[in-house]
């Protein structure tokens, strides 16, 4: 039956609804930083001092946030992001936000780290989807992951180019992070604690890391997120393979990852088609800028020779309006999303999606715009946004 969220009026009130619901490692998981988080943090505080102009007596009818992201129709400049063990934060979780995505009408990323599978997302859908794509020292997975990726008839690849290595995240650290949690003693009774989870889990046989059990040879611990990392993603990659992999792939192409401007020239040179501005939501190099005071650079570097992307603090759709105004041409949530499907499974990431929409919509409205493309600095205060220092 389907559950009235009308009271869950922004993304906060999923956040909290999240908490309650979600066992404490993969909520822990999902809602931190690395190190101090101060990146973290200032991925939605340096969002926050961004004010808007209020415009009056406009004619305010007949709005549109429609757009293209490399070439693709959405509803509004959002993709959802790619998330490691997003079926741990409700059962079939992957497949839940991707249904919920292509009934919206935005884009659908699956992460190589995900619960469920490229098959188990094609099988459950229709609308093309995206795969994001960790390098491997394992070039034979690697490649079967991309050609398992074209028969899902996935319609761009995601390459994640800032996680070589695994950033230091204390609390998955202290909290044991593993796919299926471990039977600990804290474990069995925060489980305890999450009835609803655990009747789903138990209903469902997606509970690891199904793009890799299966599939991948020698690996000793699938179960765990770091030792995975650690023994299999490759710290040597570089922007030679970007070559390689675009050739092996033969499709739209879009590089994540991206938080300075030399880079960003690179991945132009690479031949990808768009590149995403992003510090993995504060979860690698702590102390880093926040992704929309990285963005006006990188915009000025490269915005007229590849589409530019935000990643990274979005909480609201007055941030993503924010990050248009200041040249991204899309943006890709997390959290946000996650913290809709902790809540209340495809429900509450439709719920997410709808506030999102709302938010940015009626702000629009309020800075004197009817179309998402009439939009750029001018709906800003000015000394209140972060302005390109090259």
């Amino acid at each position: 039956m389907k559950r009235d969220l009308s009271k869950m009026t922004c993304i906060e009130d999923l956040r909290r609804m999240a908490k309650i619901k979600v066992p404490k490692m993969f909520y822990d998981y999902a809602d931190s930083g690395s190190w101090t988080e101060i990146t973290y943090r200032e991925n939605t505080t340096d969002f926050e001092k961004i004010k808007f102009r209020q415009k009056v007596l406009v004619d305010m009818e007949g709005r549109s946030l429609a757009t293209k992201m490399i070439g693709r129709d959405v509803k509004m400049p959002v993709a959802i992001a790619p998330t490691g063990l997003t079926g741990m934060q409700h059962a079939d979780g992957e497949i839940l936000g991707a249904r919920a995505a292509e009934k919206f009408g935005i884009p659908f990323t699956l992460s190589t780290m995900s619960i469920c599978s490229i098959e188990d997302i094609a099988e459950h859908t229709s609308a093309p989807f995206w795969f994001q794509l960790y390098v491997m020292r394992d070039k034979e997975f690697m490649e079967n992951l991309i050609k398992r990726s074209q028969a899902a008839k996935c319609d761009a690849l995601v390459l994640t180019a800032d996680l070589q290595i695994l950033g230091q995240r204390h609390k998955d650290i202290k909290n044991g992070l593993s796919a299926p949690p471990k039977p600990t003693p804290a474990n069995l009774l925060n489980l305890a604690l999450k009835p609803e989870w655990c009747m789903k889990m138990l209903n469902t046989q997606r509970r690891t890391f199904r793009n890799i059990v299966g599939h991948a040879k020698n690996v000793s611990d699938v179960s765990s997120l770091s030792s995975w990392t650690a023994e299999q993603f490759d710290p040597c990659l570089s922007w030679d393979d970007v070559a390689r992999i675009k050739d092996l792939w033969g499709g739209k192409l879009i590089i994540k990852g991206i938080m300075d401007p030399e880079d960003a020239e690179m991945a132009v040179k690479s031949g990808a088609d768009a590149l995403v501005v992003s510090n993995h939501g504060g979860r690698q190099l702590d102390g880093a800028p926040s992704s929309i005071e990285a963005l006006p650079d990188i915009v000025s570097a490269v915005g007229s020779d590849i589409e530019v992307w935000l990643d990274s603090g979005i909480r609201s759709g007055q941030d993503i309006l924010k990050a248009w105004a200041l040249g991204a041409r899309g943006t890709m949530i997390g959290r946000a999303f996650l913290y809709g499907l902790g809540a209340y499974g495809e429900e509450g990431v439709t719920r997410a999606l709808e506030i999102l929409y709302k938010e940015a919509d009626i702000t629009m409205a309020f800075t004197g715009r009817r179309d998402i493309h009439d939009v750029d600095t001018s709906v800003l205060v000015e000394g209140t946004y972060p302005l390109p220092r090259r």
